[in-house]
């Protein structure tokens, strides 16, 4: 399955949950699947949506907060994964769309082809891991995490899309932020 199948499936079975994008192809395919006022695309960071999903789902415990992210977001920002368990916040899920690759700047390869992403989440602390492969179902494994406590880590692999991409997010900034505050 390649990532803008999975992103069109997962955020399908959103309703009501907050949902961090990562930068890049992420927040693209997201915003072109279904915009929606409690998406937030992280236009610029790398790495920084599982920072801004945490603090949000700290912010609001009685919501239930999802991070789409990327294998090369989280290498970039790997300490968040002990943060997460540190303060294990029952309403987040973090799901990482894994295609070994920093697709967004060209296809340039990451490690994760040599690292098991899931593996260092259980390694970190955190409890509830899914790993799925590309091409396996993950409508049950997700829509199950929005229903447990967490914190849940998916980790997805996922096949490099080899097509054209989708239109950037046309949608400014501080309005995606208000949007999301007032979601």
């Amino acid at each position: 399955m390649i990532m803008r199948e999975a992103i069109t499936k997962l955020i399908s079975l959103v309703k009501d949950e907050y949902v961090v994008c990562a930068n890049g192809f992420i927040s693209r395919d997201t915003f072109n699947a279904e915009d929606r006022p409690r998406n937030f695309y992280m236009l610029g960071s790398m790495g920084q949506a599982s920072s801004i999903g945490l603090g949000f789902a700290m912010a609001r415990p009685d919501k239930k907060v999802v991070v789409f992210d990327g294998d090369g977001n989280l290498l970039m920002n790997l300490g968040i994964l002990t943060m997460i368990s540190k303060i294990k916040p029952r309403n987040l899920v973090h799901v990482v769309l894994d295609n070994e690759c920093y697709d967004s700047t060209g296809g340039q390869p990451t490690i994760s082809s040599h690292i098991d992403l899931a593996q260092v989440a259980e390694g970190c602390g955190i409890k509830n891991i899914i790993r799925k492969e590309s091409g396996e179902d993950i409508a049950p494994a997700f829509k199950d995490c929005l229903q447990k406590e967490g914190p849940s880590f998916i980790l997805l692999k996922v096949e490099r899309d080899p097509q054209e991409r989708v239109p950037r997010v046309n949608i400014a900034p501080p309005e995606i932020a208000k949007r999301f505050r007032n979601g």
